[in-house]
């Protein structure tokens, strides 16, 4: 393999392993000779892994590629550790060529310490040691002179200095604890670098579990403890809008929720309270994290509205608290504070919620803090846990380069931050608009009576499925609870599920009645209705959408009970939109006609029986029904979909009780 092509394969190795590194942590090089294209002549380089990106997946375009000899040369030209943030844009004149990805702050390190071959990892049981009270001793006692120790500092260029300095003096070593950080370690070939960082680890965690004492986080506090699952996923449920509400104050964003046996552990033991107050020490762990959590400190049997009322008193108080933290290291030059939210919240018996601006960012803040859960229990085990200070948290956390690399960030989607639930959304017309309101950035729940079909179609757009019979009051609850536990919440319901039944008045049966009526009528109801709960809770408004039809102002031939049902639907919407608009949550409605080509229920049997109601082949019924229009054009179900994107879109954030056609031209169905 070529060089490059050992370094992938060494940091996918190591990537893959949770033990070794978080999501998108850490980083890994390699030095080798290219020839140069310029001189033809042989020319040092390094290849680093760029900045962002997750070793696990790396892949040989997230490498940055730097000339050896120029990025050593910075040494000469270094204005000291009060000017070092110069030194990253320095790195762009060193590039091999194109270079690759950009250059990540760690870029330094790598370069700089004598090794073919680098690993700078954040594994669990590392950051223990580096974050211990007495972590040089415990580093001595645990490796011997294998390992050596370097004080935190912050990463850069003089880290970069520091680590090399500390491996020139210490030749026999293997690689270096850095203090409240993580580890580094190095290598003649790939091998023996990936079988360094390896020992590094393992020898850790062996000597946390050896020296370590049973209980680190102190002994359980009674009725603190994990409540029966069925118990606490039911009061997750009823507590995610309510979370999530508050920590959107500033911001909205989505949610996840963890109720894993290390946070529920945790989460019981007398140390939480203030542990949880010191926050978390490696980089990337409080980045994702934020300086500390919202810790809830009511037992697990509290009522629920008790725990309701603590969650608004406690947030006001993290709010205050994080302003006041701000406001104590900000400097004239710091970017705008950028929220006071909490990103994690701890609920003890229940679990974690984490959030971010999308769904990953949510589930990686989650995995970070049970990454610093980890770390607290291995350094409380052999010592006391001592995250690096306060206001280097805060150096780090309004880092000028961290600002700069927010500012590259792509324009947010239309929708990034909602979440989406849409019925019937396994075929067809939902089909098509949870793949619409997905690719607009939104968080989309698929429900479906087919369970199969629902999986298929969340696994095509990244979303989760929920089997639901909307006919069923607790499906309907569960489908709802099932959305907020995957999400945090819920901002957009789409009454898509339906059936249709084309028969004259005196053919219709009682049953034909009761099933449509059940579906539509009574289905959007039950929807409306749990998921208006779950907003009203939530407290940051949100839209109902009602996929209605033509029929349900125009009276159709043989059509009694789908137009009886779907006019039903239509006055849900006028009725739901004057109650639930104090609350901020709009409800609108989308009236289809003709929609027949990739139609669930024309698929089922009403295409047919209205292509025989019409007197046409069933194959020239969308045809039939375009020619029939004022526009001349078949309506689609991705046309349905755009209008459901442009209700909930945010252009139209004043409209409520609002129908709209999209049947290509019914005069009869004009609305009056």
């Amino acid at each position: 393999m070529t060089v490059p092509e050992q370094l992938i394969a060494r940091s996918n190795a190591l990537g893959a392993d949770p033990r070794n590194t978080n999501y998108a942590g850490g980083n890994t090089s390699a030095k080798g000779a290219v020839t140069d294209p310029v001189t033809g002549s042989p020319t040092d380089v390094l290849w680093v892994k760029g900045s962002g990106g997750d070793l696990g997946t790396l892949k040989e375009s997230g490498l940055a590629v730097l000339r050896l000899d120029r990025l050593r040369a910075l040494v000469d030209v270094y204005p000291g550790v009060e000017r070092e943030d110069e030194m990253v844009a320095a790195f762009d004149y060193c590039l091999h060529g194109r270079g690759g990805a950009a250059p990540s702050i760690d870029t330094a390190m790598h370069g700089l310490v004598e090794a073919s071959h680098v690993d700078h990892l954040h594994p669990d049981s590392g950051i223990a040691l580096a974050t211990a009270a007495d972590g040089p001793a415990l580093t001595k006692e645990c490796f011997g002179d294998r390992v050596a120790w370097v004080d935190w500092r912050r990463p850069g260029f003089q880290l970069g200095l520091d680590i090399a300095a500390v491996k020139a003096a210490n030749p026999q070593a293997i690689g270096v604890i850095l203090g409240g950080h993580g580890i580094t370690a190095w290598g003649a070939t790939s091998e023996e670098c990936e079988r360094n960082s390896l020992e590094i680890i393992r020898t850790a965690e062996k000597f946390l579990a050896d020296r370590g004492k049973a209980e680190p986080f102190g002994p359980v506090v009674p009725g603190f403890e994990a409540l029966p699952e069925a118990e606490r996923r039911a009061r997750a449920a009823a507590l995610a809008p309510v979370v999530r509400g508050l920590a959107s104050t500033d911001q909205r964003v989505v949610g996840h929720y963890t109720d894993s046996e290390v946070v529920l552990e945790f989460l019981s033991r007398e140390k939480l309270a203030p542990l949880a107050a010191l926050g978390t020490s490696c980089p990337d762990h409080f980045l994702r994290t934020k300086v500390r959590p919202l810790v809830v400190d009511l037992p697990a049997s509290a009522p629920v509205e008790d725990v309701v009322a603590r969650l608004k008193e406690l947030h006001a108080e993290y709010r205050d608290e994080y302003r006041a933290y701000y406001e104590r290291y900000a400097t004239p030059d710091s970017p705008a504070m950028r929220g006071a939210d909490p990103a994690i919240v701890l609920v003890p018996g229940v679990g974690m919620f984490s959030f971010g601006k999308d769904k990953q960012t949510a589930r990686v803040a989650g995995e970070f803090y049970v990454n610093a859960i980890n770390v607290m229990r291995g350094a409380e085990a052999v010592s006391t846990y001592a995250p690096i200070p306060e206001s280097e948290k805060f150096r780090i956390e309004y880092w000028a380069l961290e600002e700069a690399k927010l500012q590259r960030m792509p324009e947010p989607k239309p929708l990034a931050g909602r979440i989406a639930l849409v019925t019937g959304a396994g075929s067809g017309i939902g089909k098509a608009i949870a793949q619409r309101l997905a690719a607009e950035g939104a968080c989309v729940a698929i429900a479906d009576l087919n369970g199969d079909a629902a999986a298929e179609v969340a696994a095509e757009i990244g979303g989760t499925a929920v089997t639901a019979d909307v006919t069923d009051a607790a499906a309907v609850q569960a489908a709802v609870d099932a959305t907020v536990l995957a999400f945090g919440g819920i901002d957009l319901v789409v009454n898509n599920a339906g059936l249709s039944i084309s028969k004259p008045l005196l053919e219709t049966t009682e049953r034909d009645w009761d099933l449509q009526h059940d579906v539509m009528a009574k289905g959007s109801f039950l929807v409306a209705q749990a998921a208006a709960k779950a907003m009203v809770a939530q407290g940051i408004g949100g839209d109902i959408v009602y996929i209605s039809s033509k029929n349900s102002v125009f009276a159709g031939p043989n059509n009694v009970a789908y137009g009886a049902a779907k006019a039903d639907q239509a006055h849900q919407v006028r009725l739901l939109a004057a109650e639930l608009g104090a609350h901020g949550i709009r409800v609108n409605g989308v009236n289809p006609d003709g929609v027949v080509q990739g139609s669930g229920i024309f698929a089922g049997g009403w295409g047919a029986q209205r292509a025989a109601v019409y007197g046409v082949p069933e194959e020239k019924l969308g045809e039939f029904y375009a020619q029939r229009t004022i526009l001349k054009r078949e309506v689609l179900p991705e046309h349905v979909a755009a209008a459901v994107f442009a209700l909930t879109g945010g252009d139209l954030t004043h409209t409520t009780g609002l129908h709209v056609p999209v049947d290509a031209g019914v005069a009869a169905a004009f609305l009056r």
